[in-house]
């Protein structure tokens, strides 16, 4: 990671901070910057129960600094609204009640001027606490304010998947701004890829050395590979267009039982937002899919985005490969001829989410940040258009439910050697 991800140690030294300070301000300018393209009623709205409104997000981030930090370790702290405390809590059971998730989008109020006045209270006093507090108090929060401001980033992210979700619901098919592409293939355009080969034996996997990590990404442990080819490439939208031409979602025997089950239960036909010729949204004779900057013709060297994981395992069997172990991946991506492996998509592994050996949550609250969810979820990895640059690393262990679309998740071909 780059200058925002210095370790604890850090911390303790002369100037750290007034670092800290302008880390703080630059993380929580960029969740208000997101916001700027959308309308007072974008940011209340909710488009399903797995997704939250705009407000949401911005009002929760604030929470979290609140609870876990000021409460605990500024004396005299004054809530700005006790509460908040009960609306804008997400999942820790040991920090009370809450409002009920599917319902985050009914809560007209508090009005959005009262969240940035929420927000505004809580930088004003995170700043005085991080420039005025003792070293004994500092040294006790530091870590938590560097979770703090990682967990912001990660709903910096969910705030864009989720506006595109509602956007997508939208007859008019609104675009949120327009986004630069990262660059694919060769420069050209043109993506040529290949199988690389990745040499069996045993390797060290999960994050170690200084920098920022979560929890669910150590302790450093080794595992046994056999070895296995990995595709340099994403798979396209071209190469995946050829799959759903074929019949590829009309054919069982390409689908694990959960996934088949998905596609005649819900009638997938393609990735989502994804529509096909003659749609009558938008009516066509190509096929065009619809992102954060808008409505677009395919572009069949893309990598391809929003499926699932049973979408990405049918597509692997019928190109006569597989998905990766979340280990295979993150060993080649060390491999110089591997191409795409941050920035594109984040790309479905065969690992469920489980704990490393030796694993240890998190004291106190927040030791429900992750381990908890450590059961029916895949592992992702890599990162997306959405994801914060910081974010960006090899051990960084995303996770979601198998049948989860709405995030920008795509496909890494394997092979066995």
């Amino acid at each position: 990671m780059a200058d925002d991800s210095e370790s604890v140690e850090f911390f303790h030294q002369a100037g750290a901070r007034a670092h800290w300070c302008a880390r703080f301000d630059r993380v929580r300018a960029r969740s208000v910057a997101l916001t700027e393209p959308l309308s007072v009623e974008d940011q209340c709205v909710q488009s399903m129960p797995d997704a939250s409104p705009t407000k949401w997000h911005l009002a929760h981030t604030s929470w979290f600094f609140e609870v876990v930090v000021l409460q605990v370790f500024q004396t005299g702290y004054v809530a700005f609204d006790g509460r908040y405390h009960y609306l804008f809590n997400s999942y820790y059971e040991a920090l009370g009640p809450r409002h009920p998730r599917p319902q985050r989008g009914l809560l007209p109020r508090p009005s959005l001027t009262d969240v940035h006045a929420y927000r505004d209270h809580v930088n004003s006093a995170m700043r005085a606490f991080v420039t005025h507090s003792s070293a004994q108090t500092w040294a006790a929060a530091a870590s938590l304010v560097e979770l703090g401001l990682s967990h912001e980033e990660q709903h910096q992210e969910l705030l864009l998947t989720d506006i595109l979700h509602l956007m997508a619901g939208n007859p008019l098919l609104p675009a949120y701004a327009v986004q630069p592409k990262p660059a694919i293939g060769d420069g050209t355009g043109v993506v040529s890829s290949r199988w690389v080969p990745v040499a069996g034996g045993v390797y060290t996997i999960g994050h170690g050395g200084d920098g920022f990590a979560f929890d669910n990404e150590t302790p450093r442990h080794q595992v046994l590979l056999q070895p296995f080819e990995m595709a340099s490439h994403l798979v396209t939208c071209g190469e995946y267009l050829e799959f759903v031409r074929d019949g590829g979602y009309a054919r069982p025997a390409h689908w694990l039982s959960d996934g088949w089950n998905a596609v005649t239960g819900l009638g997938l036909q393609a990735p989502l937002y994804w529509l096909a010729p003659g749609d009558p949204r938008a009516p066509s004779e190509q096929w065009q899919t619809f992102g954060l900057n808008g409505l677009q013709t395919i572009d069949t060297n893309a990598p391809v985005i929003h499926i699932n994981f049973f979408e990405a395992a049918a597509y692997a069997d019928w190109a006569g490969a597989r998905l990766p172990t979340e280990f295979e991946w993150e060993v080649a991506f060390d491999s110089p001829h591997i191409a795409q492996m941050l920035g594109h998509a984040w790309q479905w592994t065969r690992s469920s989410y489980d704990p490393y050996p030796g694993f240890r949550p998190l004291n106190g609250a927040v030791r429900e940040y992750n381990g908890k969810f450590m059961v029916g979820q895949q592992v992702l990895r890599g990162s997306s258009v959405a994801t914060p640059p910081n974010h960006a690393r090899k051990t960084y262990r995303n996770f979601f439910p198998p049948g989860a679309r709405w995030q920008f998740t795509g496909i890494r071909l394997t092979k066995d050697m």
